[in-house]
């Protein structure tokens, strides 16, 4: 119901085959303890089902065994696992606190045992396991080959599909390094790269600081409730910059230290997993590299402990020279679980005027961490009143919690001019990834979303983050509307600054030039095969044939025969996933 929608119960009835087939292998090799292996075989599959729930609720996904890489996230995190939790989840424990019960009654437990113990005939095991086996068999085999995880768990039955994908781990076929060139990208993506092209080298010498905005979304952008200005500090260099309202991310299980990946690489998600924990060791070609070889210095700031997310290992496969994390800001201030965002933006301006002072022009990637789910920031953070059909929402929580972050960087701007920091920099500013996934907001929530953009909150909003681009003498008031995402900012920060990509493979490329078409691979929040294009959002369902096509804002239709723009997603994600895999590691 609360994953595929409606009261499914032939999805349900896929889940009694599997569940038999534990029983038979109870019944077979338990000669004592049956009652125990029972209560334990039942607790597991629940709390497989009840971790199904809890999981999609948030990333919109079917979790598998590969998040068991994130275990050690969730301690971090848990108000925001505890906040997507309804009461009426738990329901999927009551057998389990039935049978409890009972078994702790002395005269049903005694009678239970007895019973237990008593042994089923091996021919009619033999028969129900292979009915059993069969009918998983039947589920599983003819639905190996949908794209769509959603649909193809729904397919096979959830417990069905948890072991198909155990089980069926098999590992992707490379392409061999010499064959990916970036004139094979280019092409697949169309790119017809400009002799002369504009901007190039404008802000050379400059300073560059990349803002990373946490879960911050585009709709935010002169948005306005009741006459109330949401984000005003953002709207304001929005009104004074380069704005591109079409731009999408594109990030996976790792959010955002998946941002920071994608971002700093120009590379592409990987298949399974946060890049933090597939490519930890390998040596990126990247933006901190990059901006080494012509004489940048090179840092990053994290009011979290570096640990989180792997990223002390991913610094080091990004090449940063240094970063600062939570033994530099400390706890003071602090909201959810690190330094408020005043602290982060005051210490890193101190940080950034030692470095501006220095012999070498910089490179700063700056992570705001206050407005983080469940975005029940502490009162004394409020900065505005919310309408009274607010309070009390999760639409509500967040829109306070990025009014506060818009705050906070409204002092760090003015800190930055004050230092004589900003007009010597090129400044990036973007979201990291959506905050409100349609799969976590009630009807009150909807309803509200509803209001705020004019119509049903769908996919393509959700994906949809604002990119600021702000640098003195250059940049000027000005809405670009082609489609980005995080993988162009490489590129096209390598343009404004001068620095050739020749040697450098880039799945992005250049917005400020390439303008015409772009194609966005996506991955993890909507299922694999989907994609951004320049009129569409592609949905994948098994394949290409049973996908849905939804227009992006501003576009009329949509092209339903995009076939070629879904196959050529699914190469440059293989492209990306070969290259990356076969990087050297760093010593």
């Amino acid at each position: 119901m609360v994953v595929f929608g409606g009261p499914n119960w032939t999805t349900l009835l896929k889940e009694v085959p599997f569940a038999l087939i534990v029983f038979c292998l109870i019944e077979w090799f338990a000669t004592k303890r049956k009652l125990v292996y029972y209560l334990s075989a039942n607790l597991l599959m629940t709390g497989i089902l009840f971790a199904v729930l809890m999981y999609y609720k948030y990333y919109g996904v079917i979790v598998t065994y590969s998040a068991l890489n994130q275990v050690n996230q969730v301690t971090a995190v848990s108000n925001s696992v505890f906040s997507l939790m309804d009461p009426y989840y738990l329901l999927v424990f009551i057998d389990i606190v039935v049978m409890g019960y009972y078994l702790i009654r002395r005269r049903k437990g005694q009678y239970w045992k007895a019973a237990s113990q008593k042994r089923v005939s091996r021919s009619v095991l033999a028969t129900l396991f292979g009915v059993s086996l069969a009918l998983c068999l039947f589920n599983i085999l003819p639905n190996r080959a949908s794209m769509n995880e959603i649909v193809k768990a729904e397919q096979m039955g959830i417990l069905n599909y948890e072991a198909y994908t155990i089980l069926s781990n098999k590992k992707q076929e490379l392409v061999n390094p010499s064959e990916i060139t970036q004139a094979k990208i280019d092409d697949i993506k169309r790119i017809q790269k400009p002799a002369s092209p504009k901007l190039w080298n404008a802000a050379s010498g400059k300073n560059l600081i990349i803002i990373q905005m946490e879960s911050f979304q585009n709709f935010l952008i002169h948005l306005k409730i009741d006459g109330q200005e949401i984000t005003p500090n953002m709207n304001k260099l929005a009104n004074e910059s380069y704005y591109f309202n079409n731009f999408y991310q594109g990030v996976g299980q790792g959010n955002t230290s998946d941002a920071e990946f994608v971002v700093n690489t120009s590379y592409y998600i990987p298949p399974n997993g946060a890049a933090t924990q597939v490519y930890p060791k390998k040596e990126l070609p990247s933006l901190p590299r990059l901006m080494q070889q012509h004489g940048y210095d090179t840092a990053t700031f994290h009011t979290n402990v570096v640990e989180f997310w792997n990223r002390s290992e991913l610094y080091k496969a990004l090449g940063f020279n240094r970063y600062y994390d939570k033994e530099f800001f400390g706890d003071e201030d602090s909201v959810f679980f690190a330094a408020s965002d005043e602290v982060l933006y005051a210490k890193t301006a101190a940080e950034l005027e030692k470095m501006d002072q220095g012999d070498k022009p910089f490179y700063a990637q700056v992570i705001s961490m206050s407005s983080h789910h469940p975005f029940t920031i502490p009162e004394r953070k409020y900065k505005m009143e919310l309408p009274k059909r607010y309070e009390n929402t999760f639409v509500g929580d967040y829109i306070r919690a990025q009014n506060y972050a818009d705050y906070a960087l409204g002092l760090f701007i003015d800190d930055l001019k004050q230092r004589g920091i900003w007009d010597n920099s090129v400044i990036v500013l973007y979201g990291d990834h959506l905050g409100l996934p349609i799969y976590s907001l009630d009807r009150d929530d909807k309803e509200l979303m509803k209001e705020i953009y004019g119509h049903d909150y769908g996919s393509a909003d959700m994906i949809n983050i604002p990119l600021i681009i702000s640098a003195s003498g250059i940049t000027e008031p000005k809405v670009y509307s082609q489609l980005g995402g995080q993988v162009d900012i490489l590129p096209t920060v390598a343009n404004l600054l001068g620095f050739p990509l020749d040697d450098q493979i880039h799945f992005g490329q250049d917005i400020l030039n390439n303008t015409s078409v772009n194609l966005l691979p996506q991955r993890y929040y909507l299922p694999t095969g989907s994609f951004v294009s320049s009129d569409e959002l592609f949905l994948s369902g098994s394949g290409y044939e049973d996908g849905t096509h939804l227009p992006l804002s501003g576009a009329s239709t949509v092209s339903l025969d995009s076939a070629d723009e879904f196959n050529r997603a699914l190469e440059l994600l293989k492209l990306s996933d070969s290259y990356v895999s076969q990087l050297p590691n760093w010593k």
